[in-house]
């Protein structure tokens, strides 16, 4: 049977690939997406003061991410085993101006001599927002995820994402370390914290400079306080994670969830 999925699963990769442009960068993309079955197998996964995912047998290039996102990195490097780019996010306010002082993150990514990504590695202060517990089962997750064609998205299906244990900071916690946000909208049963985030970047594909602001929601429960999901969008990655989806059951009967 995994053979067979399998199996639909490339021949879908064919449909979509030859419909679209850059096809070999969005071959690369979902070669990837198939070794998320075997998660251990082709990845390992390190949290300390950041949080990384390392590429074992690695498939996609720079210059894929170029294609997909089109933005470059903040930085770029060379390193004894290849190169590395460097994402910055700096926190921005209503007019879009830089907050004083600083409140920013990055995004990481390790390249081997052969230009193909080994790394990803995320700042602390990102890890306020996606807690390494819950990132690293939302990695985990997207071996089963269903694939939108129009949108290029990959979506996880709840019924079967890893069961995890692991607290959610509660908002004083996160406000604490991201600042006050730029909007606060009320909902029934829990509030929507909208900050806006800047990508430094240079050679900004003409058309796509929208893709530099990112537009981070945080949603909290107003009875716990606690943060239950996040979404956003990092240099033309969208990630949206329901903490809930992932909490064990009796985790949610303690919250009142």
């Amino acid at each position: 049977m995994n053979k067979l999925n399998r199996f639909f699963r490339l021949f879908l990769a064919f449909v979509l690939l030859s419909s679209m442009t850059g096809c070999l960068h969005w071959l690369h993309a979902y070669q990837t997406y198939l070794q998320m079955d075997e998660f251990d197998r082709y990845f390992a996964v390190t949290s300390k003061e950041d949080f990384t995912v390392h590429f074992k047998k690695p498939k996609l290039f720079s210059e894929d991410f170029v294609s997909l996102a089109k933005l470059h990195a903040s930085t770029e490097e060379k390193t004894a085993d290849g190169k590395r780019w460097r994402y910055w996010f700096r926190k921005i306010d209503k007019d879009s101006k830089l907050i004083t002082p600083e409140t920013s993150f990055y995004l990481d990514l390790a390249f081997d001599k052969e230009d193909k990504v080994t790394d990803w590695t995320f700042s602390n202060l990102f890890l306020q927002i996606a807690p390494p517990e819950f990132l690293e089962a939302s990695f985990r997750s997207l071996g089963g995820a269903e694939i939108n064609e129009e949108k290029k998205q990959l979506r996880a299906k709840a019924d079967q994402l890893e069961k995890i244990a692991a607290l959610l900071p509660r908002k004083a916690t996160v406000i604490k370390q991201l600042g006050e946000p730029l909007e606060i909208t009320q909902e029934e049963k829990q509030e929507v914290y909208l900050y806006h985030f800047r990508l430094d970047a240079k050679d900004i594909e003409e058309g796509y400079e929208d893709r530099a602001l990112s537009e981070v929601r945080l949603m909290f429960d107003k009875e716990t306080t606690e943060m239950v999901k996040m979404s956003g969008r990092f240099a033309g990655l969208k990630i949206s994670i329901n903490y809930r989806d992932y909490q064990e059951d009796e985790k949610k009967k303690v919250a009142g969830l």
